[in-house]
């Protein structure tokens, strides 16, 4: 056997149906252009459709499969709505990213006020879970399927000034686990992906502030912010079928900052 030919096929998505959410920009981008960049018929989904559209462009411009659909996953109706619209549309999911998350507060966790803890909640804990839950029974009625749910480091160290953030990204870890024990039956590997400080419009808070990157940079043996790109590769293995025994892992790709 080509041994070439053999090492592709361990990373091989062609002809299986992807859903990124939060894939308009920073690191779900580089995932939705890496899964088409290996086969994967990509639906490139945030908020805003139009925020989307220069992703799937961009992905069809390179020879890839892409389109685009609007969700909102702190809103029940819209996560409801996009599993129905890919059924319809496919008939099947073969695999999810869930990297859409809000942040709205940086400050201390005594002066979070109920509007920033909902928001964070809404998205990041009530949002994953149905998103896993009906991606999740899509999977089923086609034999399964791989989640991968973008966590955090902050969700094993809690990060400064972001209280509620990383609690609900410490649930993300825990509902993975919880996932992945009771669907491996199913054929429906769920495992998450932890990043470190990345160089994206979401993490502006800490990587535009000079003193508070010099300080964390301090605790990260590489000594700097990853490239959104450097988050891609993982959850390209965490889907593919090299992965095909692994569920319920935490895959950290931090720059060394949880050994520090």
């Amino acid at each position: 056997m080509d041994s070439s030919n053999a090492a592709s096929k361990l990373f091989d998505l062609t002809g299986k149906i992807a859903l990124v959410t939060g894939a308009s920009r920073g690191i779900g981008e580089s995932i939705a252009k890496t899964l088409a960049a290996h086969g994967a018929h990509v639906i490139v989904s945030s908020r805003k459709a139009p925020d989307c559209e220069r992703v799937a462009e961009e992905i069809r411009a390179a020879g890839g499969n892409a389109e685009v659909r609007a969700c909102h996953i702190g809103e029940m109706d819209q996560v409801q709505n996009i599993f129905a619209e890919i059924e319809a549309a496919h008939g099947r999911l073969d695999i999810l990213v869930n990297n859409a998350a809000a942040n709205p507060y940086f400050g201390s966790i005594l002066d979070t006020d109920l509007g920033a803890f909902q928001k964070t909640v809404d998205v990041n804990i009530r949002g994953y879970f149905f998103m896993c839950a009906l991606g999740g029974k899509l999977m089923k009625k086609s034999g399964g399927g791989s989640i991968v749910n973008v966590a955090s480091v902050n969700g094993v160290i809690p990060g400064d000034f972001q209280g509620i953030y990383s609690i609900t990204k410490a649930s993300v870890i825990s509902m993975t686990k919880a996932f992945a024990k009771e669907c491996a039956g199913m054929g429906i590997r769920v495992n998450a992906l932890l990043p470190g400080a990345t160089d994206t419009k979401f993490a502006s808070a800490l990587v535009k502030n000079e003193a508070i990157l010099k300080q964390a940079m301090a605790h990260v043996p590489m000594r700097r912010v990853a490239a959104p790109d450097e988050m891609a590769g993982a959850v390209l293995y965490l889907v593919s079928p090299s992965a095909s025994y692994t569920t319920g892992a935490c895959l950290v790709v931090d720059g060394g900052y949880l050994t520090a």
